[in-house]
């Protein structure tokens, strides 16, 4: 099947995680509300192109994340659009399409892209998973990875604060380096406010060592966060988390795709 036909033209991010439960989802939530609180009429096209583990309402699957994004994103899109892609069970999207026998729709990825692009000032995606995530049965190697090249935004990297993470953060971002992509900075989640106070002592250098290991900017640090914090439909992230979140200037860091060849970006996808 046919990944990325549509090329879009809008500025975008593309929020991608070092692994599953990062906190992706509160950290695209808080930059959409961080962005309309600068700029009250800003449109911005929010994407969850894929989602597993969904509930099931009468009128379908229903993601969480999807629904916490489109709501701090004040999306008027319905949620067919935010989120073309859903699975009930909790696996990856080539697992969950494989158990369900049923190929990917790439056409509803464009469509969404297409509408959300055209009607939109900027564009944020949410991946699932981490960037080796397999999203397609029929080609198991095909991975989110794919996906960030064949949109080519800029990337944002969520990754956690303790033990483990600067391993996780530099193969992730070594992944998008090989493939060209654009790495627009990480942010931290879980760092509490004094890690002296922590039971990890990692998390004292952690800030500074991942800068030094990937030679990317934090740019910022957020305080850890229960689940129960981020409401779908109340717009409720914990005061701390949207303060900081609110210092940093997120349109800086959105970009169009390049206008150089697509298909030499291409060649540094997964295959």
């Amino acid at each position: 099947m046919t990944l990325g036909t549509y090329s879009p033209t809008r500025p975008g991010l593309f929020v991608t995680g070092t692994d599953t439960g990062v906190g992706k989802t509160v950290v695209s939530c808080a930059i959409c509300r961080a962005l309309r609180d600068r700029q009250p009429r800003i449109r911005i096209g929010a994407l969850k192109p894929m989602a597993s583990g969904c509930r099931r309402d009468r009128e379908g699957l229903v993601s969480e994340d999807a629904e916490a994004l489109a709501h701090f994103a004040d999306s008027r899109q319905p949620l067919d659009v935010v989120n073309p892609i859903r699975f009930a069970a909790p696996l990856s999207p080539a697992a969950a399409a494989e158990k369900l026998g049923r190929p990917i729709d790439y056409e509803a990825l464009d469509r969404s892209l297409k509408m959300l692009d055209e009607q939109s000032d900027v564009v944020l995606i949410e991946g699932v998973g981490g960037v080796m995530v397999p999203i397609d049965p029929d080609e198991p190697q095909r991975t989110v990875l794919d996906l960030m090249v064949a949109w080519d935004y800029p990337v944002l990297v969520v990754c956690r604060a303790g033990l483990g993470t600067l391993n996780h953060t530099a193969l992730t971002v070594r992944a998008l380096r090989e493939a060209k992509l654009r790495v627009a900075g990480l942010v931290i989640n879980g760092m509490p406010a004094d890690t002296a106070l922590s039971n990890d002592p990692s998390m004292a250098g952690n800030r500074q060592w991942l800068e030094k290991l990937t030679g990317v900017r934090v740019l910022t640090a957020l305080p850890p966060c229960e689940a129960e914090s981020v409401h779908p439909h109340q717009a409720r992230i914990h005061d701390d988390i949207l303060e900081l979140a609110a210092m940093v200037d997120w349109l800086e860091h959105f970009k169009a795709p390049r206008t150089a060849d697509r298909a030499s970006i291409a060649e540094g996808s997964i295959r």
